[in-house]
């Protein structure tokens, strides 16, 4: 299994996107669908105070009818944020994903600063590559095919 760290250089862009906990959510929107992605880290300097998805979006602006121009995010963001740490496997942030029920995780080293994010999708893509080396392995070694 591949560790946080590999998934992380393994990434295409290793941008992290963030705005501050006073911006209205439809700044938020905006920026997620600029940057096509599904979640932003919501940050006062450098410290995590929460995140907002596309859940949280959905679930707490659109379903109670209020207004992404005059919520702020600190109103509705997730502020229990769940990371990991560049050391730990695939395997066990997928578990971490599931028991939680999310589907990003801030990586932070050893001083609790923030060194990326991992999607389900980076999870995912690692796992189907893991899994097409290991074919192509056991290819070769029935046809006798040396690489």
């Amino acid at each position: 299994m591949k560790t946080v760290a590999e998934i992380l250089k393994e990434k295409g862009d290793q941008a992290v996107h963030s705005i501050g906990p006073d911006a209205s959510v439809y700044e938020a929107v905006a920026l997620m669908a600029q940057k096509n992605i599904g979640a932003l880290l919501v940050m006062e300097g450098e410290r995590i105070v929460g995140m907002l998805s596309e859940r949280d979006y959905a679930r707490k602006v659109v379903l109670l009818a209020r207004s992404s121009k005059e919520t702020r995010l600190r109103e509705i963001m997730t502020s229990s944020v769940i990371y990991v740490h560049p050391a730990q496997s695939s395997e066990e942030c997928m578990a971490v994903m599931t028991e939680n029920r999310v589907r990003h995780l801030p990586v932070l080293d050893d001083d609790n600063r923030l060194v990326g994010l991992i999607s389900i999708g980076d999870l995912v893509k690692g796992i189907i590559s893991e899994q097409k080396f290991i074919i192509e392995q056991l290819q070769h070694y029935i046809t006798g095919e040396h690489a």
